[in-house]
């Protein structure tokens, strides 16, 4: 896998340190379903099932699916 290197410079007044930004960054690729819940893990430096518990504190939700996609998907099975 290709890797991209980021450097971004922010003011001051924006109070994250880098471990933050860089699970936050990856947490959201994982919502958009850009990275797999390995690859976020392993963007963000962390085991995946601690990433995995991280994910609600970037208001991220583990399951990609709705309630009710859930639900039909049960009712499929």
């Amino acid at each position: 896998m290709q890797t991209l290197q980021l450097r971004i410079d922010l003011p001051d007044m924006v109070n994250a340190s880098e471990p933050y930004l860089k699970n936050f960054l990856a947490a959201k690729l994982y919502e958009r379903q850009e990275l797999s819940l390995g690859q976020a893990a392993d963007a963000a430096s962390m085991p995946k099932r601690a990433f995995a518990e991280t994910l609600g504190l970037y208001g991220v939700s583990l399951f990609s699916q709705t309630a009710d996609e859930l639900a039909e998907d049960i009712a499929n099975a």
